[in-house]
């Protein structure tokens, strides 16, 4: 063997290396689809795992909340009859309850306006430009 450098292949001719074009491009799509799957699958199972923690925190949000009611409630019982804290307590959960459905409202009623200048708009003026009504730059 010789340490020339010599590579059988480099003195191939441009049609046979030209036969080779296709099946090396479809070798180099199928690897970067492989590469993209393990990725992508990678990727989703830490998503996954993510969605699951933030759903048990939410769970254990809900049974703290839960417990600061208790804890409210057992406040105002130090003061007052445990009905009328009970009550009060309700009353507030019940008003805080109604200013994020007010706000919640509002936002809904903003993100649904019609935008003159928005997406909906652009489109009609591409759809009357392609008619040929209206003005529009050639």
């Amino acid at each position: 063997m010789s340490t020339s450098g010599f590579n059988p292949k480099s003195k191939r001719s441009l049609i046979t290396l030209l036969s080779d074009l296709p099946g090396q491009i479809s070798d180099l799509v199928r690897a970067e689809l492989e590469a993209f799957k393990a990725e992508f699958a990678s990727k989703a199972k830490n998503i996954g795992v993510g969605a699951a923690l933030f759903i048990v925190a939410a769970a254990i949000g809900v049974f703290a909340l839960g417990v600061f009611v208790a804890l409210l409630i057992i406040v105002f019982d130090l003061f007052l009859p445990l009905w009328l804290a009970t009550l009060i307590v309700l009353a507030l959960l019940l008003a805080m309850a109604a200013v994020l459905v007010l706000i919640g409202v509002n936002r809904v009623k903003a993100a649904t306006a019609p935008d003159p200048d928005g997406v909906q708009a652009s489109l009609r003026n591409d759809v009357d430009a392609f008619k040929g009504v209206g003005q529009f730059e050639k």
